[in-house]
C-alpha cells in the first residue's frame, strides 16, 4: 500500500501537469479514445485475465517446492504472451484508419481529430506489448510475496508520462504525451527485473502449448477473457457515447475515473494483490479455515477505508477537483465537467474495492467462471442503463456524462452484492460474524463523518480551495476514526498498531 500510495501522488501529479497542459480539449479526447483501445488490448490478453490464472497454477508449484516446473510455466506464458500482443498490435495498426470512426469514437467528426487518434493509437500499440511482459513479470513477484518493486511499477509508469510532457510534449504537443507513455511502459517492466535477484529464474525459448500448466491456465483463462472483454466493452461504450456529447466529455470521465481508481489502488487494489498469493497457498494446503478467515478479515479491512473514501470524495469533491487539476489549459468549465462525474464514479468506490478482493477469493479457487458470469450480467446492464441514465441526465439538464458514470457505479453495486451472496456458500464460506464486528461501527462512523464534514463546508463558503479541501479531509477523517474507535471497530485499533510496528 505504502509503494502503492508513492505511485498515486506521482499519478495525480501526472494528471496535474496533463491538465494544465491539454485542459479537456479535443486532442485529449483524441488521447484519452487511442489509450482505451490500448488499455482493452492488455487486459483481454494480458492484463487481469491472465494474472487471475496464471498466479494460482504457478503458485500451486511453488506450493509443492517445484521451482522448475514454475519457470517452464512461466517462461512459456512470456513466449505465448509476446508473440499475441504483437500479432494482434499489428493487425490494429492496420486496421486503425477504419477502426477509429466506426468503432472506437464514431461520435468524432473533425477530420483532423480523427487522423491525430489514429496516430496516437498507433504510438500507443508498442505499450500494450511491454505491459504484456510486465504484467507477467509482476504476476510472479507476487507470487513469491515480492510486492515492493511491483507496486512501485505503475510509478515509474508515470515518471515516464510526466517525461513527455516535460520534455516532448512543448515539440511534438499531444504525441509527445503517446511517446511518454511508451517510456514509461519500459520503465514499467525495467523496475521490476532486479526483484527476480535470488528467484533463480530460468528462461528458455519454448512453446509446449501441450503442456499440462499451460493447459491449466487457458482454461482459467478462457472464461476470465470473456469477463474482461464484458468490462472493456463498456468503458468503450463509455467512449462512444461521451464522443458524442460535449466537447470535454471523454476527457472529464477519464480525469474523474482516474482521482476514483487512485482511491481504489490503495483501498481495494493493493490489498486485492497481496492476499491473492495467501488465497491460493492456503487452498493449495486445503486450509479453507484460514481462507475464510483471511477473506473476511480483508472484505472489512477494505470496507473500513472504502466507505468514508466515497463519502470523502463525493462531499469534497469540488474542492479535490480545483486543487488538482485547475491550472493552465484546465478551467472552471473543465472542473465543473469533472467534478459532476467524479460524484457518481465516487458513489461506487465501495462496490469497486470490495471486488477486488470477493473476486480474487474465485480465482484461487480456480473458478473463473463464476465471476465472469456474474460480472458479463452486471456489465450487460450496465450497457443499458448508460443508455438510459445519459439520456435521462440529458432530459434534466443535467451532464450527460454523468449518468456514464452512475451506470457503472450501479452494475458494480450489483456484481459485487451477487459474488458475496455465492462465496458465502462456498465450502470456506465467509466469516460473517467478524464482518458483522466491524461493518456497523464502519457505518456509524461515516455518518458522523458525513455530518461533520457538511458542518465544515457550511462553515467555511468563502475560504480558499486549499483550506476546504484539506480542512475537510484532516476533519472528516479524524471524526471518522475517532468515532470508529470508540464504538470498538477492530480495523480503527489494529491499523495504528500496524503502522506503529512497521515504524520500529
Amino acid at each position: 500500500m505504502i509503494g502503492m500510495a508513492l505511485s498515486s501522488v506521482i499519478g495525480i501529479l501526472a494528471t496535474m501537469l496533463i491538465s494544465r497542459a491539454f485542459g479537456t480539449k479535443p486532442e485529449l479526447d483524441a488521447f484519452n479514445a487511442a489509450n482505451r483501445l490500448s488499455e482493452i488490448l492488455f487486459s483481454l490478453i494480458s492484463g487481469g485475465a491472465l494474472a487471475s490464472a496464471f498466479i494460482p497454477t504457478f503458485a500451486t508449484f511453488l506450493a509443492r517446492e517445484d521451482d522448475a516446473g514454475a519457470w517452464r510455466l512461466a517462461a512459456s506464458i512470456a513466449n505465448i504472451v509476446l508473440l499475441l500482443m504483437t500479432a494482434v498490435s499489428a493487425v490494429i495498426w492496420i486496421a486503425a484508419p477504419w477502426l477509429v470512426p466506426h468503432l472506437l469514437a464514431p461520435g468524432f467528426t473533425d477530420a483532423a481529430q480523427i487522423a491525430m487518434t489514429v496516430g496516437l493509437l498507433r504510438i500507443m500499440l508498442l505499450t500494450s506489448i511491454i505491459f504484456g511482459l510486465s504484467g507477467l513479470l509482476m504476476g510472479v513477484l507476487n507470487a513469491y510475496q515480492r510486492f515492493t518493486l511491483p507496486a512501485l511499477a505503475p510509478a515509474s509508469y508515470r515518471l515516464g508520462q510526466i517525461l513527455g510532457l516535460l520534455v516532448l510534449v512543448p515539440r511534438w504537443g499531444i504525441y509527445g504525451l503517446a511517446w511518454g507513455a511508451v517510456f514509461g511502459s519500459a520503465l514499467h517492466f525495467l523496475i521490476q527485473i532486479p526483484g527476480l535477484r535470488g528467484l533463480g529464474p530460468r528462461y528458455a525459448w519454448q512453446l509446449n502449448l501441450k503442456d499440462p500448466a499451460i493447459r491449466q491456465v487457458g482454461r482459467l483463462m478462457g472464461p476470465r477473457v470473456l469477463g474482461v472483454a464484458v468490462v472493456q466493452i463498456n468503458f468503450l461504450v463509455n467512449i462512444i457515447l461521451a464522443s458524442a456529447q460535449p466537447v470535454g466529455s471523454v476527457s472529464a470521465l477519464t480525469y474523474a475515473f482516474t482521482i476514483m481508481t487512485t482511491a481504489l489502488l490503495l483501498i481495494g487494489q493493493a490489498p486485492g494483490i497481496a492476499v491473492m498469493p495467501t488465497f491460493s497457498t492456503q487452498l493449495a494446503r486445503g486450509q479453507t479455515d484460514e481462507f475464510r478467515s483471511t477473506l473476511a478479515r480483508a472484505l472489512s479491512g477494505v470496507f473500513f477505508l472504502a466507505l468514508p473514501g466515497s463519502l470523502g470524495l463525493i462531499m469534497l469533491r469540488g474542492p479535490i477537483v480545483r486543487l488538482l487539476l485547475e491550472r493552465g489549459a484546465f478551467d472552471q468549465h473543465s472542473a465543473d465537467l469533472v467534478a459532476w462525474a467524479l460524484l457518481w464514479f465516487a458513489a461506487g468506490l465501495v462496490g469497486h474495492s470490495l471486488l477486488e478482493i470477493v473476486a480474487r477469493g474465485f480465482y484461487a479457487q480456480q473458478d473463473t467462471r463464476t465471476p465472469v458470469i456474474v460480472g458479463a450480467a452486471a456489465m450487460s446492464l450496465n450497457v443499458l442503463l448508460s443508455l438510459a441514465l445519459a439520456a435521462l441526465f440529458g432530459r434534466l439538464g443535467w451532464f450527460p456524462h454523468g449518468g456514464l458514470a452512475l451506470a457503472n457505479s450501479l452494475a458494480t453495486a450489483l456484481e459485487v452484492s451477487t459474488l458475496l451472496l455465492l462465496i458465502r456458500r462456498r465450502p470456506g464460506g465467509l466469516g460473517l460474524g467478524f464482518l458483522r464486528r466491524g461493518m456497523w461501527a464502519t457505518i456509524a462512523a461515516s455518518v458522523a463523518m458525513g455530518l461533520a464534514l457538511w458542518g465544515w463546508l457550511a462553515a467555511t463558503p468563502d475560504r480558499s480551495t486549499w483550506v476546504i479541501g484539506l480542512g475537510g479531509v484532516l476533519v472528516g477523517g479524524g471524526v471518522y476514526w475517532l468515532v470508529a474507535r470508540v464504538l470498538g471497530s477492530p480495523e480503527a485499533r489494529e491499523i495504528p498498531r500496524l503502522l506503529l510496528r512497521h515504524r520500529g
